[in-house]
């Protein structure tokens, strides 16, 4: 990743566009069988993950911090009794991620004293490292640097998991199981990969009632009409679906940022007056863009606000907002200058972009994307998958929450280890 953040959005009038970019991207028919455009712009590359699973790693010890800590063994005997699922989808490689891992499986209530610690020891070994910054020149530095470049990428590393690890954690505090890797069936692709239970009460608890009205918005640009039928069948390409997940990871971490200076303000009560007057105002601003899409209309010709839900069989046919839940949260984002805006917008560390990737490809699996000589995607390998529109919502509504408990714990890691970028 060539820059150090990404962002999202680039003005108040495309508040929230990676929930259009979704909607731009799934076109769902209205038998139940659709396809998805692959979206390339939303800033994730790609690379190669596997599965976080119970390793055998017997009684090992490592060092962790100033002690000394037994690694349990994962793996249960077949008379246990014990499930072997794995807890999530991205195995975790660092001698610290392995070592959360075993505390993820065996004390999941230690993992944040875990993580303590080994944050303090990272930040020790890098107050030693900038101490210790030699005065030579010539091949000596040369060497001193690289060896610090080697060290500062083995501390981002271990980061990363040591965020990821926290994710998980939070997932089963709540008792949400993540949904594990997507393989189709290799004897009968036709049979549907969405086997996990549906969470959704679950998850929605999990965000204030602000913010899942967003959420729910968010949902019905995705599923347009298909939003209530849970039971219908789609077949869709798994590296399209890949792409709705990854984006709603960071329109959850948008949302989360956002609402938690909402409900500071109303706890405070300094909320704007008349927030919803600023529905009128994003309207007429946005003029004739705001005007609805017939149906056979392709979705490709979508205008670009993210509200406009008319897109190839959608929600409304009534123009802006129409059929969809006023939301003050969203009144509240659209009172926001352009620079506050981008701001908000913007995944603030090279960690958590990567997390999002990695995570996104353990989950789906790693694309085979092949350019066409026009410079297109050629998309005749893409994978075909067999999901319902009930496993879709939960897909989302799981990413959404990923992505708010990714910046719950960038900003508590932050606040002990600085890594954020300013």
């Amino acid at each position: 990743m060539e820059a150090a953040t990404a962002t999202l959005m680039q003005s108040p009038l495309s508040v929230c566009r990676v929930s259009n970019s979704i909607s731009r991207s799934l076109n769902l028919t209205s038998n139940g069988v659709g396809s998805m455009n692959f979206a390339a712009n939303f800033g994730l590359s790609i690379k190669h993950q596997t599965l976080i699973s119970k390793s055998k790693l017997g009684q090992r010890r490592i060092n962790y911090g100033t002690r000394r800590f037994p690694l349990v063994r994962a793996s249960l005997s077949p008379n246990s009794g014990g499930s072997t699922a794995p807890i999530a989808p991205l195995q975790l490689e660092s001698p610290i991620g392995q070592f959360l891992s075993q505390i993820l499986i065996s004390h999941p209530h230690l993992v944040p004293a875990a993580v303590e610690q080994q944050l303090e020891q990272l930040q020790t070994d890098r107050d030693a490292e900038k101490k210790d910054e030699p005065s030579a020149s010539g091949t000596d530095l040369v060497l001193y640097r690289r060896i610090a470049e080697v060290k500062a990428n083995e501390r981002k590393k271990a980061l990363e998991e040591i965020l990821y690890a926290l994710i998980v954690q939070k997932f089963m505090d709540a008792n949400v199981s993540l949904v594990p890797s997507i393989v189709p069936s290799a004897s009968d692709p036709s049979v549907q990969v969405d086997s996990w239970p549906s969470q959704d009460e679950k998850l929605e608890q999990l965000h204030s009632p602000e913010a899942y009205e967003m959420i729910q918005n968010h949902l019905a640009l995705i599923l347009g009409n298909r939003l209530g039928d849970s039971a219908s069948v789609a077949q869709i390409s798994k590296l399209r679906v890949g792409q709705v997940y990854a984006a709603s990871v960071m329109y959850g971490y948008f949302l989360r940022r956002v609402d938690q200076r909402f409900q500071l303000e109303k706890t405070m009560k300094i909320l704007p007056d008349k927030l919803d007057g600023e529905e009128s105002n994003v309207q007429q601003a946005v003029g004739e863009d705001t005007r609805p899409l017939g149906g056979d209309e392709s979705f490709q010709g979508a205008p670009s606000h993210p509200e406009v839900s008319s897109w190839a069989g959608g929600i409304s046919s009534g123009g802006f907002g129409s059929g969809m839940k006023t939301s003050r949260l969203r009144s509240y984002v659209m009172s926001f200058d352009g620079e506050t805006l981008q701001r908000y917008a913007t995944i603030r560390s090279r960690e958590a972009v990567s997390i999002i990737e990695k995570h996104t490809e353990a989950l789906f699996g790693r694309p085979e994307i092949v350019i066409t000589p026009h410079g297109t995607v050629d998309s005749s390998k893409d994978e075909l998958i067999k999901i319902s529109f009930g496993g879709l919502k939960r897909l989302v509504l799981e990413a959404v929450t990923f992505g708010s408990f990714l910046w719950d714990v960038e900003s508590y890691v932050d606040s002990r280890y600085h890594f954020v970028m300013n």
